[in-house]
């Protein structure tokens, strides 16, 4: 079926019945990075299964526009106890999409059950001996020691996110997907409307109360939604998504190829900006778990093969306002990162030292299974820029393609690479999760209960133990550089560079909150 027929079907059907310019006002169709498989933001750290959470679910707290937890569903708290009780009061008038009110014991079974999955949360709920609702409004934490960052943690910014949802939901077994999407945020997820592969629905929650005061600040303050349908729509390839906008078919594409940002930008009736200030931290994640990439003398010997210039080249162009190599493991311009290590960083692929590395290393021509989702552009170009590499370096490479739902679920299979697991997949981060080393998942050295190729360091644990513990900005940086010169020599992951990627919209859309593709505050004129 030829593009433009496809569009044409495709959107018609999508419009049925015909709506008419009021009912349009009232409608943001959005074009997500990606097809919504996951529907459970504990589940995975797939970003638009965090970004379909943030629309449904909300947070005891929010980060800011400069990543500082606000009270969001929190009214605020106390601290007692020389920092060993934390006592959460939640605001008035919550309710959850069935109707029912939001009571302590749900979010604090919430809060259970995201800190089983996610690395931030691991961290809290380590130093806690009870979280306990004593009445339907006050939440407690009784803690082992102090933690000063438990707001900052159950405010996460990043996958996973610490959202809210009926305590009967929250007790499904982290590894298990929840049975049905139910939260209190501004939207409704329509589950009968939603066509996998192609369109997910939400509908504004006419029970949401928004935070009183202030302005949207990233995830903290007034989560105003003023649409009363937001429907993704998830279009075959680029230039489809780029048709569609053009011809007021579709009112947001997320992320717009870099190719078609000049097109786009010629079309006086689209605005292109920047709404992900922190950029997007680009990576290659091994597993861990199998050879070859359990040798960690292995992984050293391959960090002559990526050159982060070319990812960036192969994603952004040669455009240098919208990507940055010679990046460590932290992101650039944050607290944590630094220069310790960098010179270990290639500026050109040297094959034939890579492969006396490998020799020397002791690799013996292991299957690489190299996970590939091709229908995810930015990943999907950071890939072939990766799999030439490895494969002019000598190894044994198992391309494997596949789209974005299908590799996000294979990824969390723990089988060896030739039993349905993998090897490496290409990936990224938004920036403020890379910013420190709590929310920094892929730098968790915690084993198989980590992140996606379950990184195993105790020394990596200890450091990041000491981090949470600093007591200073400047012991907390000491941590991070020596956290750094550690992953230089263990190698959890390899650093690719970071890009800022502009969305596209019409130009009747304004008050796009900076920070994220996020539904509140956004509105048309």
């Amino acid at each position: 079926m030829r593009r433009r027929t496809f569009l044409s079907t495709a959107t018609a059907a999508l419009a049925a019945p015909a709506i008419g310019r009021a009912q349009r006002a009232s409608v943001l169709r959005f074009v997500p990075q990606a097809d919504l498989a996951i529907l459970d933001p504990v589940q995975t750290t797939g970003a638009v299964t965090r970004n379909h959470g943030l629309l449904v679910f909300d947070q005891l707290y929010g980060a800011d526009a400069n990543l500082r937890a606000q009270p969001q569903m929190a009214e605020g708290h106390v601290i007692e106890d020389d920092g060993k009780r934390w006592t959460i009061r939640l605001r008035d008038g919550l309710r959850f999409h069935d109707g029912q009110p939001v009571l302590a014991r749900d979010c604090a079974a919430s809060v259970r059950r995201w800190g089983k999955r996610d690395t931030f949360g691991q961290a809290l709920i380590a130093v806690t001996d009870e979280i306990a609702a004593p009445d339907d409004r006050t939440i407690v934490f009784r803690l082992k020691r102090p933690f000063p960052l438990l707001n900052e943690a159950l405010g996460k910014s990043n996958s996973n996110i610490c959202v809210m949802m009926p305590e009967r939901l929250a007790a499904t077994d982290a590894a298990q997907p929840i049975p049905e999407v139910i939260g209190s945020g501004p939207y409704r997820f329509v589950a009968g409307e939603r066509v996998s592969g192609s369109l997910a629905v939400y509908q504004r929650f006419e029970g949401y109360v928004p935070r009183p005061g202030g302005a949207p600040s990233f995830l903290a303050g007034p989560r105003v939604a003023h649409f009363d349908r937001v429907e993704w729509h998830t279009l075959p390839d680029p230039a489809t998504a780029a048709a569609a906008l053009q011809a007021g078919e579709v009112d947001w594409w997320e992320l717009p190829a870099f190719d078609l940002l000049p097109l786009l930008r010629r079309d006086a009736n689209i605005r292109i900006e920047t709404v992900e200030t922190n950029g997007f931290f680009s990576l290659l994640r091994p597993n861990h778990l199998y050879p070859p990439f359990d040798n960690p003398a292995i992984r050293r010997a391959l960090l002559g093969a990526f050159v982060q210039s070319e990812f960036m080249q192969a994603v952004v162009g040669d455009n240098r306002d919208l990507w940055r190599d010679n990046v460590g493991f932290f992101l650039p311009g944050s607290p944590a990162a630094s220069d310790v290590g960098l010179d270990a960083l290639p500026k050109r692929l040297d094959t034939d030292r890579v492969k006396r590395d490998l020799q020397a290393a002791g690799y013996k021509n292991e299957p690489v299974v190299f996970l590939v989702a091709t229908d995810f552009q930015t990943t999907n170009a950071m890939s072939e820029v990766a799999g030439d590499a490895l494969r002019r370096c000598g190894v044994n490479l198992d391309y494997h393609t596949s789209d974005w739902g299908t590799a996000l679920g294979r990824l969390a299979s723990q089988e060896p690479p030739d039993k349905g697991g993998w090897s490496l997949f290409s990936t990224w981060a938004f920036g403020a999760g890379v910013a420190n080393p709590a929310a920094h998942a892929y730098i968790r050295g915690s084993g198989r209960t980590a992140t996606f190729g379950w990184f195993t360091s105790e020394k990596m644990e200890a450091l990041r133990t000491g981090w949470l513990e600093a007591t200073s900005p400047d012991e907390q940086a000491r941590i991070c550089r020596d956290m750094q010169a550690d992953a230089f020599q263990e190698v959890p992951f390899y650093p690719t560079g970071v890009f800022y990627q502009p969305t596209a919209h019409r130009a009747d859309l304004v008050d796009l909150v900076k920070g994220s593709s996020l539904f509140w505050g956004v509105r048309r004129v």
